[in-house]
């Protein structure tokens, strides 16, 4: 049976018989989502089993709804066949929203940072329930995760800008110093960190109060790691510019609803964890195109190093701005991948 006809079938059996789907995004994962039309909406996630587990959504979606918090309700969920038939959020992203109406910006990135002050108040559990399914244990984003994610850089990115393998003492050196700073991030509590919270995967929901008006998306590889992860991925995102001085702003607003955290060390973390993204999705990006034949993701590589170029100059990562200085120059970093064409 083709997967088309998989979906026809779940369909079928958890929804109405000959819906009409039609496709609504695919993300950089293996995973795709389709809009059933009609009333009521919904949504259908497609995530091939053999390639992705729906149950870390399942879970942490669940968790979020529990705790007053918007992520789309499961409706009907198929795990051995990867189908999530989920509640419909509508279309109003940020990224829409402020294309339509710039002076929009302000007010929603202040509620976006006001869901993450709400939720880096909740200790997060290790084990989350999934519905027919084992309990689901939340990974930590610890040092070897970290490293692990950074080194994408040096196996993805280097080799795809010189044509060949980065070599070994370089690649050596560049985990070490990673490993080196990373126990800057660990200046307060964890939190669960939701990964991907950025412009594109929040959106407005009208008729709903406080942080609940607030959707989440793509929250799947939701982990338990340091608050300051989740701002980075906010405030510093390569999709679209969020100015320096909305940046400090909502750093700001942050740090006022949290008086318990150490703003030194939050900043600190901050610094340090947006240069660790940054160098992860520079490596993720190539790695898209290379593997997986994405070739609009290399043209945003532009701008990841103009975000971490700024992070780099920083103090506390004067190492490793030294180690990209001579293993990849100011002046290469911003020319056409060798072989890419967009």
């Amino acid at each position: 049976m083709s997967r088309e006809a998989e979906i026809d079938a779940f369909l079928a059996r958890v929804w109405t018989p000959g819906a009409v789907w039609r496709p609504l995004a695919a993300d950089a994962s293996f995973r795709r989502y389709f809009r059933i039309e009609g009333e009521p909406r919904a949504v259908l996630m497609d995530a091939p089993p053999d390639k992705e587990d729906v149950r870390p959504f399942m879970a942490i979606g669940d968790y979020l709804v529990e705790n007053g918090f918007s992520a789309p309700r499961v409706i009907a969920a198929d795990i051995a066949e990867g189908f999530l038939l989920l509640e419909d959020l509508g279309d109003d992203t940020f990224t829409r929203l402020i294309a339509r109406d710039p002076a929009t910006e302000r007010a929603l990135y202040a509620a976006a940072i006001d869901v993450l002050a709400d939720l880096h108040r909740i200790a997060p559990p290790r084990l989350l329930p999934v519905r027919g399914a084992a309990p689901f244990e939340l990974p930590v984003y610890d040092d070897d995760t970290l490293t692990r994610e950074v080194l994408l850089f040096p196996d993805w990115y280097l080799p795809a800008r010189t044509g060949h393998a980065t070599p070994g003492d370089a690649g050596a050196e560049f985990e070490a110093l990673w490993r080196a700073v990373f126990p800057l991030v660990r200046g307060g509590p964890d939190t669960l960190v939701l990964l991907d919270y950025h412009a594109d995967n929040l959106m407005a929901l009208p008729g709903r109060d406080g942080t609940a008006g607030i959707g989440l998306l793509d929250f799947q590889d939701g982990r338990v790691g340091p608050a300051a992860y989740d701002l980075v991925s906010l405030l510093q995102d390569c999709r679209r510019c969020v100015s320096a001085a909305l940046e400090e702003a909502m750093l700001e607003r942050y740090l006022a609803a949290r008086p318990d955290v150490d703003r030194e060390a939050f900043m600190t973390a901050y610094w340090v964890l947006g240069a660790q993204r940054n160098t992860k999705i520079i490596g993720i990006f190539t790695r898209l195109w290379k593997r997986d034949g994405k070739p609009r993701y290399p043209t945003m590589i532009p701008n990841l190093w103009t975000l971490l170029e700024r992070g780099l100059e920083h103090p506390e990562l004067e190492d490793l701005k030294l180690w990209f200085d001579t293993h990849c120059p100011a002046d290469t970093r911003r020319l056409p991948l060798a072989g890419h064409r967009a």
